[in-house]
């Protein structure tokens, strides 16, 4: 995400001072993962004192919900740039693959494993909402044939991971095969599961969505 734009010299320069903090907090996650995120060791990296660096993030919890924040708001985007020209839920998948491809350690920041003491604030999970409304949309708008299954039963039941939106139980199931299925798929790739395999995980990928779109 983009700083806002600053009117005054004070304001640009803070902006710019939290826009290298978390360029070089990203830079640590890529090296040793976000549970060893330091903010005494940016402060240094920048020529710093520990204290200076906390008057831009309160401490480690703090710059970590800025980034996660960012990567949600970015796949959001990706997802919302996507619908807008008529995606189906196979063109949001690729959309999804090809965000994670630029960057795994985003992606892992959001899909990878918890990061130990931390909890995200609620602002964050709506962000993260929107990209769920936004497969609900493709999964809705195509063709349900068939009786309900005894797990889209289950699902009438249990939407509350959906909010409000209207989706129907077979919309809601699909959306959820394409997410869990597919997120196993990419976080098995991008931790470089499949190198010793012989796999192209691209076509995996294409397997799974043939597989899923038969549904």
């Amino acid at each position: 995400m983009v700083e806002p734009e600053a009117k005054t010299p004070r304001e640009r320069y803070r902006a710019q001072v939290r826009t290298e903090i978390k360029e070089r907090a990203w830079e640590q996650i890529a090296t040793a993962g976000a549970s060893a995120l330091s903010l005494n060791a940016i402060a240094k990296q920048m020529g710093m004192s520990g204290p200076a660096l906390y008057r831009y993030f309160g401490g480690r919890d703090e710059l970590i919900t800025e980034l996660v924040r960012d990567a949600y708001r970015s796949l959001a985007d990706t997802f919302h740039a996507a619908s807008r020209s008529g995606a189906d839920p196979t063109a949001l998948a690729h959309a999804l693959r090809d965000w994670a491809l630029r960057d795994p350690q985003r992606y892992f920041l959001l899909y990878g494993t918890p990061v130990p003491g931390y909890r995200a604030p609620d602002d964050t999970t709506a962000i993260s909402s929107e990209i769920m409304a936004t497969l609900l949309d493709a999964c809705a708008a195509l063709p349900s044939d068939g009786p309900a299954t005894p797990f889209e039963e289950h699902l009438e039941e249990h939407r509350d991971w959906a909010g409000d939106h209207p989706a129907p139980p077979a919309a809601l199931h699909r959306a959820l095969a394409f997410w869990t299925r597919l997120h196993g798929v990419l976080s098995l790739e991008l931790a470089g599961h499949f190198s010793g395999m012989g796999i192209d995980p691209a076509q995996l990928f294409a397997a799974e969505l043939d597989g899923l779109s038969r549904m």
